[in-house]
Order: C-alpha cells, then structure tokens, then sequence
C-alpha cells in the first residue's frame, strides 16, 4: 500500500504571511518616504517630525499584550483580516490629513490596528510549523519587512514624485484592503484548512508544531499566573531587552533614514530612494541567511544555544559599526556602512524564535505581545530623540546612540537569556 506523502499547504500559509508583512512595513514606512515633503508643506521642523514618527509606535507598543492576548484567543483569519482592513484605511485617510495632530491621530490608529500582527504571526508559524523549520519560516515571513523596503521604498519616491505625497497614501492603503481580503479567503488554521493531508498535520504534530483548533482557543481565558510567567523569569527579560535594541535599528530605518541621506546628506531625493533600497537589501540577505544557518546547524545536532543565538549576537556586533557613517566622506561609504549595519540587523531578527522556544505553549501569543510591546517601545523612543538630537543640524549624536543600543542587546542575549529552554519550570 502506497504511503500517503505529506502535502505542503505550510508553505502556501507562509507566503500569505509574507505577503501581509510586506503591507505591514509599507504602511509604516511611507511616512518615511513623504515626510520630506510633509515637513514642508506644514513648515514641521525636526521635533515635530520625530513626533509624527513616533504617532505609530505609542499604540502599537500599548497595544502589544492586548495585542498578543487576542491573538491567542481570535481565528488568525479573522483577526488579521479585520485589523489590516483597518488599518489599510487608516493610511488612505493620512492623504486627506492637514495637521500636525492629525498626523499623529491617524499615524496612532495604524499602530493600534497594527499591534497584534507579530504575536498572530508567530502564533501561526508556531502552529503550522516543526521547530526544525521554525527558524526559517520566521526568516522568511520577516523577510518581508526587508524585501518590500528594499523594492518598494523606490516605487513609492516614484509615486511620490508623479502623485504627490497625498497619492502615495491613496496608493498603499489601496493595496491593503485589497490583500485583507484575499487574506480572509485564503489563510486557515491547520486543523480547519480543507486541504492539508494527515501525513502533513502527523508531521507537523511530531516536530513539535502546536495543533488547536481555534474554537478552542477561544475559550481560554488567562489567569494572573499567566501574567506571572509572562514577566517573572530572567531569559524572557533577556529576550525582552534584546528586542528593545534590535527595535531601535529598525525603527531609525524606518522613520529617519530617507531624511538622513535627503536633509543631511543632501541627496537628491529620487537617488535616496534608489540608495535606501541598498539597506533594506542587506537586512533582507541577513534575514534569510540566519533563519536557514540557524536551523542548518540546529539539524547537525549543535546546540540551540549556539544555532539560535550565535547569528544573533554576531548581528548585533554588525548593528554597530552604523557609527562608522558618521566618519564618512563619500556616499558610497555612508552606504556600506548603513548596509554592514542593517545586514547584522536583519541577522539578529530571527530573535521571534526564541518566543516559540521560551514561552510556556499556552502562553505563545501573550509573551509575543510583550515581547513585540518592547519593540513597540523603541519605535516611540527612538525617533522622538533622534528628533532632539539632530535639531542642532548634527546627526552624529544619533547615530552613536544607535549603535550603543545595539552593543547592549548583545550583552542582553550573551548574558541575560541563558539556557534556551522553555520557562514551564524554574528559572
């Protein structure tokens, strides 16, 4: 009798996660690409601008254990696809924004309808994927932030550049709506997808992926024991602080970046887009490389300690050298050194496994919630003192601040995480 072969429905679930992480960061990161224009046409000086950067972060950090909360308890298909409806809408609304507080209103609702997409994705690929695979599918889904900049940051100057910073809105939020339906046609639970096989679901089951039925999950109800384990041990606050310094690199790229090269660098504004691309690129390689070595060497039988951990705090001393732009002459060394930098940022991204290998199994979206909440944290810090510092005119400042934070995440993930376990036990 013939051995009925494993389907592969897992790598179709990761691509509609891909896709929605791209729309994700495109939403977050257009305000990047308008504000030179915005800051312009309202007269916002530097203050003014970090504060719209961080308008997204405020509800997004606040939001990320409420966040994380629902999206152990709320059918990812309906989850994601009402609050990327949401805030797809929200970003159409930014073209028709005339003020400073309206800015930072709309930029506030995106974050909040936001939060909960990277505890829902991780809760997927914890659910659909064996932990031998993990490390990759997290790779490849937060890949997307990076390859979407990377192509999309010179699409969206060229839309800019023929639209209008009010068009580029329209444009990106369009899109939005668009993929939140197909999300909800498409995106199943594995236990409710109607076609995925049992030779898959056994599969999956063996290599430790997390089956439930959504039904179930929605039932549960968390106690103040939970939140007890969500805060109470060492490697989770290690892994928390972590995620604060890798958020800080990702937050400057996010929001100050194209203002770097156009303000203080005096670039021409469509050869920024062109330039910025470079970057996202690199953390885009980074992403990748470290997801499969990760679980390349997890495979030879090397210890998680060193197959999750090593690409990490190799990423973070890389996240570093982003200092070195400030002794740069020439753009092409501003460049390299931006690149180098966000290549080890893209490499300390696979940081989410560590929440599917730390979390109590229950508890997977509840500590993504807090863990994202801490990311959330440095992308409402971040761009309100780079704001500061640079008012002067001099971004030197900000940048060296950049990369002592990334040092600290390094000694976080060296000397605070420890032994990679999950924390169902004592510490």
């Amino acid at each position: 009798m013939a051995i009925l072969k494993p389907t592969h429905k897992r790598y179709h679930i990761l691509v509609l996660i891909f896709g929605t992480v791209v729309i994700n960061y495109l939403d977050r990161a257009n305000i990047s690409v308008a504000m030179s224009d915005i800051s312009e046409s309202f007269n916002f000086n530097s203050v003014q601008m970090g504060w719209v950067f961080a308008g997204f972060a405020w509800t997004y950090a606040l939001l990320q254990i409420p966040g994380g909360m629902l999206a152990d308890r709320v059918r990812s298909r309906i989850l994601y696809a009402i609050m990327m409806l949401f805030w797809s809408v929200a970003t159409l609304f930014q073209s028709f924004a005339n003020s400073l507080l309206v800015f930072i209103g709309l930029r506030a609702s995106i974050g909040m309808f936001e939060a909960p997409s990277y505890p829902t994705n991780n809760a997927i690929v914890t659910r659909w994927f064996p932990v031998n695979e993990r490390a990759s599918a997290i790779a490849m889904y937060t890949s997307g932030q990076f390859v979407g900049l990377a192509v999309l940051t010179p699409v969206l100057v060229a839309i800019q550049t023929w639209l209008g910073w009010r068009g580029l809105f329209l444009v990106s939020g369009g899109v939005g709506v668009v993929w939140a339906v197909v999300w909800y046609l498409f995106y199943r639970d594995p236990l409710d997808h109607p076609k995925v096989n049992e030779a898959e679901l056994n599969y999956i089951r063996r290599g430790g992926g997390i089956l439930v039925r959504a039904e179930k999950k929605e039932r549960a109800s968390f106690t103040k024991a939970d939140f007890k384990k969500a805060f109470g041990y060492r490697k989770l606050w290690g892994i928390y602080m972590g995620q604060y310094c890798i958020g800080t690199m990702l937050a400057f790229f996010l929001t100050w970046f194209v203002p770097y090269l156009v303000k203080y660098r005096d670039l021409d504004f469509m050869q920024s887009g062109f330039l910025a691309a470079i970057p996202y690129l690199s953390a885009f390689l980074g992403i990748i490389f470290s997801g499969f070595a990760s679980d390349f060497l997890l495979r030879k039988g090397y210890s998680a300690e060193l197959a999750r951990k090593a690409p990490i705090l190799l990423g973070m001393l890389l996240s570093v050298t982003i200092i070195g732009a400030n002794y740069a002459h020439s753009t092409t060394f501003i460049i390299v050194f931006m690149a180098l930098a966000f290549f080890g940022n893209g490499l300390a991204s696979i940081a989410w496994i560590f929440v599917s290998a730390l979390a109590p199994k229950h508890l997977i979206g509840l500590v993504g919630g807090v863990f994202n909440f801490m990311g959330g944290v440095s992308g409402i810090v971040t761009p309100i003192v780079i704001g500061v510092l640079v008012k002067d005119g001099n971004f030197a400042p900000a940048l060296f601040m950049v990369g002592a934070i990334a040092l600290l995440g390094f000694f976080s993930y060296l000397f605070v995480v420890g032994k990679v376990e999950r924390v169902d036990g004592a510490d």
